[in-house]
């Protein structure tokens, strides 16, 4: 194996542990247009632009891992099934929670409301992160994919 092909292998780990920090940030910066929004109207503006950009970025995420890294992961680890399938349940809770978030957001819920939605999703996926890097980041150092990034993890 060349230092090159080395590099490519261990990469997945280091681009899962980067997709999950911009995700982390995208939520921050959320939350941080939802407190600017309790003081001003334009601001509500804005945490629409970044609750849709956060819940789309997370739901992209999540599919892209369901088509594209789990699948892989299985096929060279049949042992991680039941691994795979409880992240994938992960990802269907997540998305009930995302999708109630943008309910909440597009009928203009109150602040506190909407902080509870996110309290939600932040919870949930921190746990999940968690639990992802925990159980498959030393798999992605070794796992022979040969993908786009973005069609992977998504389009972060």
């Amino acid at each position: 194996m060349t230092e090159g092909e080395h590099t490519r292998l261990i990469a997945w780990s280091q681009e899962l542990r980067a997709v999950h920090q911009r995700l982390r940030t995208a939520l921050r910066v959320t939350r941080d247009a939802l407190e600017a929004g309790e003081a001003s109207a334009p601001a509500t503006r804005e945490l629409l632009m970044f609750c849709h950009g956060f819940c789309t970025a997370l739901t992209g995420h999540h599919q892209s891992e369901d088509r594209e890294l789990f699948p892989a992961v299985a096929a060279a680890h049949p042992e991680l099934a039941g691994t795979l399938r409880q992240l994938r349940q992960d990802h269907s809770m997540i998305g009930y929670l995302v999708a109630a978030l943008q309910d909440a957001v597009g009928r203009n819920a109150s602040p506190v409301e909407i902080d509870r939605h996110l309290d939600g999703v932040a919870a949930i996926m921190e746990n999940h992160f968690r639990y992802e890097e925990q159980q498959l980041l030393t798999i992605l150092d070794t796992l022979g994919l040969d993908a786009d990034p973005h069609d992977v993890l998504g389009p972060l």
